[in-house]
């Protein structure tokens, strides 16, 4: 197998080659067909993600075909198109896994995080925790559902029924939600960085009934706002702009500090929560939702060997939508 690994934080990942792994007991070999960038990649190359797996390969929004299958595995024959999360396994027994909560599981494991992920050419995966894809869509469009659109999915959720949302950071995860919200008969009103006229552009595309810079107030409050930039200041930004009764999710794994902001920001009985991971069943749901709306992926493919670029480009912000590595 071929693979970009990461050997330390702050560091390029480098390329390696080493013999095919081989699926053990409830196991599959996922031969890889696309593999999208998702911004925890990027918090984990630079070291802003506690403990990584010594080595490891990320990559967490995968899409390929099993091509090894290991004891006690049914209903997952070779061949089958199937797309491997970030969720890799969990205890099944903790508090959380036993409230169906298993997302917040004590002791869960994360593709390309805790066990290697798709930047590779081949991936092994739990047989519990893939996806059954079908046919329909192309594998580099489909990549990114697998975390951009399921943790895009959680934060609409979480925002509850809420009619006029905001999305500050309209990259992977919010051009996809943007979607979704808008196919609810949803308001979206997109934040993006300031001056950034394109993204802008591309969110009223995409449904976006108001587009402008995070540092701008909406015309009317929001009644909930979803948090996708890492920015720990756009918290209060986010709170001042939702009305009374209004919720602020912030969806990422990882975030700058949050600033200090004065109690009227949050009184009024504003909320503000935050989501962790994803379950089955918000995979289930999503991409079961996904083709019935007609979902379109925007996506910028690059080459597995150039993943150092595709990462940089993602910092820099060089791309609507989301990147996908194909082997």
């Amino acid at each position: 197998m071929f693979a970009m690994q990461l050997v330390g934080p702050g560091a390029p990942l480098v390329a390696i080659e080493r013999p095919d792994p081989v699926p053990g007991p409830g196991q599959i070999r996922v031969r890889v067909s696309a593999c999208g960038v998702c911004r925890t990649d990027l918090h984990l190359v630079d070291g802003e993600l506690p403990a990584p797996k010594s080595g490891v390969i990320p990559g967490h929004e995968i899409v390929g075909r099993v091509d090894a299958i290991g004891h006690d595995v049914e209903g997952l024959p070779i061949g089958l198109r199937v797309g491997v999360p970030w969720l890799g396994s969990t205890c099944g027994a903790c508090p959380y896994c036993a409230a169906d909560r298993e997302n917040l599981c004590d002791r869960p494991s994360f593709t390309g995080y805790t066990r290697d992920g798709g930047y590779a050419t081949v991936v092994i995966a739990d047989a519990r925790y893939v996806f059954p894809l079908g046919e329909q869509g192309d594998d580099a469009a489909v990549a990114p559902l697998l975390c951009a659109g399921l943790i895009g999915w959680r934060a609409l959720t979480a925002a509850g029924d809420r009619r006029r949302i905001g999305l500050y950071g309209f990259g992977a995860a919010a051009h996809l939600v943007a979607q979704v919200a808008a196919s609810q008969g949803r308001e979206v009103h997109a934040f993006t960085r300031p001056g950034d006229v394109a993204t802008q552009r591309f969110a009223r595309s995409l449904g976006a009934v108001w587009a402008g810079g995070s540092d701008e107030r909406p015309a009317e409050p929001l009644d909930a706002a979803i948090l996708f930039a890492p920015v720990g200041s756009l918290v209060p930004t986010a709170l001042a702009a939702v009305r009374k009764g209004g919720r602020v999710v912030c969806a990422g794994i990882h975030m700058s500090d949050v600033p200090s902001f004065p109690y009227r920001l949050l009184w009024g009985e504003r909320e503000l929560v935050s989501v962790a991971n994803l379950t089955r069943r918000d995979g289930r749901e999503f991409l079961a939702i996904a083709p019935r709306i007609g979902l379109v992926t925007k996506t910028t493919r690059y080459p597995l060997r150039d993943a150092n670029r595709a990462l940089e480009d993602l910092r820099a912000g060089r791309f609507d939508g989301a990147a996908v590595l194909v082997p």
